[in-house]
């Protein structure tokens, strides 16, 4: 028998095995950033956060600051006595090599600055 007609499992099995190998890889994640807790001093906040700050520490653009970042280029065009309008004004935020906590005030920076009185 061809392996494409062979009887498989279902979407919905595999759907469930998923969920579940999920579940549990959630579960160890937060057991393990509880640290040496023992079995009945569990905080969840802090597990929660041993869980987040690592990753709202991750750089966005690991090649930032590099000589080979493709975003660290751009152009700008000037119609007139209006400011420049250019590409940097968009990539701007992600060539500083912000990390996913500070990306938001870095976009706010990068895309207001031209217009925010100095």
């Amino acid at each position: 028998m061809a392996r494409h007609a062979a009887p498989g499992t279902s979407s919905a099995l595999r759907s469930a095995r998923s969920a579940g190998l999920t579940l549990s890889m959630a579960g160890a994640a937060l057991a393990m950033a509880a640290g040496g807790a023992e079995a009945g001093e569990l905080s969840v906040p802090a597990a929660v956060s041993g869980v987040v700050d690592p990753i709202a520490n991750l750089k966005v653009n690991p090649l930032a600051k590099t000589g080979v970042d493709p975003l660290d280029n751009g152009i700008a065009t000037k119609v007139a006595d209006f400011p420049a309008v250019g590409t940097g004004m968009v990539t701007g935020a992600l060539t500083q090599g912000p990390s996913v906590k500070e990306l938001p005030t870095a976009a706010v920076t990068s895309l207001l600055g031209p217009v925010l009185p100095q």
